[in-house]
């Protein structure tokens, strides 16, 4: 069984999406977005510098846009991606992707609701200055109850030894100085808040205002959520977790574990892969994964699905 996925904040880097315009009508696609959504999104895939788009609102519709456009190299159609895949996922604002992957919202609603996640949620942080940290390596139970005790809140339990904190950049200070036991590291994250943290209820409430009158459809494949791990069956649903999310953990660990009860073979992130792949190869293992860096590895994700799809003898 084929599962795709699409990966999160922080996945972005300067120029990523420049190969990626060299495909024919991939450039028009995304002028087409970006005028929709009234933001540059060439620009900020192609020259913008490493600031510029660590900034919320760029970053979220850049990194849906970037997944939906490397996505119908491979699957043009809803119809495409249900013959196809398994199932389907998105980490944290990489579910505004899949949502459309699964057929429940248009790649155009998508973009739009992404572009008033992002807005809502840059917002949010600015009301206090926040950030967000992975820990590497330690016993998740030990580093949960040491990250309470700071005032953090593990807002990403991303599985394979990975919990990401969130918080003030005081608390984010005190966890550097005092790490939980057995965690080999802490690593600054490229966001610029707490998401997934009580400190973006504000978004919630203006992403109820955005998704209210959304033409929305049931999932045309499975569409596994961020909230629990379990594949959500009605589009209505599914748009109801996307809102409460941004204010709720992020258990990436439970979706890896769908995965595995459904038998996935294989596993593909769309662009810009690396993240979920690398989450992958610790935690299923056996199962091929392909991260779709460049136009490049096209061939490889296509050579993919062939073997692994849900068409495959």
């Amino acid at each position: 069984m084929l599962v795709l996925v699409a990966p999160g904040q922080g996945a972005q880097t300067p120029g990523f999406l420049t190969p990626w315009l060299e495909l024919p009508g991939a450039e028009d696609r995304l002028r087409a977005w970006s005028a929709a959504i009234d933001l540059d999104l060439v620009h900020y895939g192609t020259d913008a510098d490493a600031d510029e788009i660590r900034d919320t609102a760029v970053a979220q519709p850049l990194l849906v846009a970037a997944a939906l456009l490397s996505a119908r190299q491979l699957f043009p159609t809803t119809g495409d991606v249900a013959r196809e895949v398994g199932a389907t996922a998105g980490h944290s604002v990489g579910e505004l992707a899949a949502t459309a992957l699964a057929g429940v919202l248009s790649d155009d609603a998508a973009l739009a609701l992404v572009r008033a996640r992002g807005l809502a949620m840059a917002e949010a942080a600015a009301i206090t200055a926040t950030g967000m940290s992975a820990l590497l390596g330690g016993d998740p139970g030990t580093t949960v109850a040491h990250l309470e005790k700071l005032g953090l809140t593990p807002a990403n339990v991303n599985g394979a030894g990975q919990i990401v904190a969130a918080g003030t950049m005081e608390q984010l200070a005190a966890l550097e100085a005092d790490k939980p036991e057995g965690v080999r590291k802490v690593v600054a994250l490229k966001v610029a808040g707490a998401f997934h943290t009580h400190h973006m209820a504000p978004a919630v409430a203006k992403l109820e205002v955005a998704t209210a009158g959304l033409e929305v459809a049931d999932p045309a494949v499975p569409y596994v959520s961020n909230r629990d791990g379990q594949a959500v069956g009605t589009g209505a649903e599914i748009v109801t977790r996307l809102v409460g999310q941004v204010a709720n953990p992020v258990r990436w660990d439970l979706c890896m574990e769908t995965f595995q009860e459904r038998g996935v073979t294989a596993l593909i992130e769309l662009c810009p892969g690396g993240t979920l792949t690398g989450l992958a190869k610790r935690a299923l293992p056996g199962v091929k994964t392909l991260a779709l860096k460049t136009p490049d590895h096209l061939d490889a994700a296509r050579t993919l699905i062939a073997e692994h799809s849900s068409t495959a003898e």
